[in-house]
């Protein structure tokens, strides 16, 4: 399995490119696929550079509604023509965040691409293929980052916090290899590994992705002992860590002072083969 981070909050040389936003490029024995692609066209002109044809990708998973992990998928559809795109049915809601000054800002996909027949709206679940799954409706609260206190979701008119049902994961089988990816887990990385291991039945053994320990309108990360609990945690369930994007610097250090050689980061132009 190789992995590409086309798209990252940092890169690993002045090469390439970065932004707020997300975007991984995944090749399994089957597929060819993007997971998020980053908040503009960006991931782009990162793949030539790292040698990833976009036109060959057979698969997109855009991990949840905000525009730093879907706001490039105009780019794409304009020079992909076959890819599916896997999005949760409700992921293209009316989602806010607050900013600071008192602004509340759209922070959405574009709802004018719902109308492409590409688009496969996914429910709690869907298995793809013997390779491919994806899950949410992720109950559990533990650990629930503090960050998502600014997110939000237009209801009835009215503002409510963001309860992140349109947020999925996913799940690549490959041999022995379970590798769970999570955009930016809003729902919490604890619950999002512990509802993988009852519902599927079945533990990571390499989880990527964000995990939301930083809080970008605050400008702070989660407390040093919180985050040395999920430390704590994610070390126990014996997987191997790749993490990125809105975990922060800060708090990653803090994980990798618990987790020893258990976790890496993930930045843009990095290549990793499983």
């Amino acid at each position: 399995m190789i992995i590409k981070t086309l798209v990252e909050n940092r890169a690993i040389s002045e090469e390439f490119g970065t932004e707020h936003g997300l975007s991984l490029y995944i090749e399994t024995a089957k597929h060819k696929l993007l997971f998020d692609v980053g908040a503009s066209g960006l991931f782009l002109e990162n793949a030539k550079k790292l040698n990833v044809d976009i036109e060959d990708v057979d698969a997109v998973i855009i991990s949840h509604g905000h525009y730093d992990h879907g706001g490039g998928l105009g780019a794409f559809l304009g020079v992909n023509s076959k890819a599916k795109i896997y999005v949760n049915q409700m992921a293209f809601g009316d989602i806010y965040a607050n900013r600071p000054g008192g602004v509340t800002a759209y922070i959405g996909l574009d709802k004018d691409l719902i109308v492409n027949e590409r688009f496969v709206l996914v429910g709690d679940s869907l298995r793809l293929d013997d390779e491919l799954e994806l899950f949410s409706n992720v109950k559990g609260r533990k650990f629930f980052p503090s960050g998502n206190q600014d997110l939000l979701i237009k209801s009835g008119g009215q503002f409510v916090h963001d309860d992140f049902a349109h947020e999925q994961n996913l799940v690549i089988s490959e041999g022995d290899k379970k590798v769970l990816v999570a955009g930016c887990a809003h729902n919490g990385i604890v619950n999002i590994v512990e509802h993988m291991a009852a519902v599927l039945e079945e533990s990571p053994t390499h989880v990527i992705g964000g995990f939301h320990l930083h809080n970008r309108t605050a400008g702070r990360s989660e407390s040093k002992e919180t985050v040395r609990t999920i430390g704590e945690y994610l070390k126990n369930t014996r997987a191997k860590y790749y993490t990125c994007h809105c975990t922060g610097i800060e708090a990653y250090q803090w994980l990798k002072d618990v987790m020893d050689g258990q976790i890496e980061y993930l930045a843009t132009g990095s290549q990793m083969n499983l």
